[in-house]
């Protein structure tokens, strides 16, 4: 079983539809440039990265606990406390 943990407690949106596009969007600016890109990160001068759109969520164990503990429709659909842990460490904390 693997041991690897996410480094900060984030989940990101992969599912947002123009952040596919925007990203193919990048790489064809990149591939279609005439010039020559020099070595290390030159590439990203190319296209604007502020028009990739990626979602990012941080919650640590302690909020999502702290949110099971005051909202009552969580505790109707998470039953237990043990469940409510294993949610977070699915989206938040396993790679």
């Amino acid at each position: 079983m693997s041991r690897s943990v996410k480094k900060s407690p984030v989940f990101k949106d992969q599912q947002h539809l123009s952040t596919g596009w925007t990203k193919r969007q990048a790489g064809k600016a990149v591939r279609r440039f005439k010039g020559d890109v020099q070595n290390g990160k030159w590439y990203r001068k190319l296209y604007c990265p502020w028009n990739i759109c990626d979602y990012r969520f941080y919650k640590t164990k302690q909020q999502a606990v702290h949110e099971w503990k005051t909202f009552q429709w969580l505790r109707e659909q998470l039953l237990t406390h043990a469940e409510v842990i294993n949610d977070w460490e699915k989206f938040y904390r396993r790679k």
